[in-house]
């Protein structure tokens, strides 16, 4: 392996880079080997590290939601204070 380096330049929020540093800082090194030991990780799994998602629930659970709110709301659905009523009326 080549021992030259390069310089790279990244744009940051400065509250974000903050707490980057105090966050690698707890952990002994700065953000430039972070960024090292994240970039040799994507190398070695050929892969961005981790999962990046956004975070959205599929249209299964948006319905399952939208139903359970619907249900919340009818009249006509009983509702449980009481753990044992609850299973009582699950046994019949």
């Amino acid at each position: 392996m080549s021992a030259a380096t390069t310089n790279i330049s990244i744009r940051m929020d400065a509250d974000l880079k903050m707490q980057a540093d105090k966050l690698f800082s707890e952990l002994g090194m700065n953000i430039s080997t972070a960024f090292n030991v994240f970039v040799r990780q994507a190398l070695r799994e050929g892969r961005i590290p981790f999962e990046i998602s956004l975070n959205q629930p599929n249209q299964e659970t948006v319905a399952a939601m939208l139903e359970s709110e619907r249900i919340a709301k009818d009249p006509s659905v009983k509702g449980y204070t009481d753990l044992d009523e609850f299973f009582a009326d699950m046994e019949k």
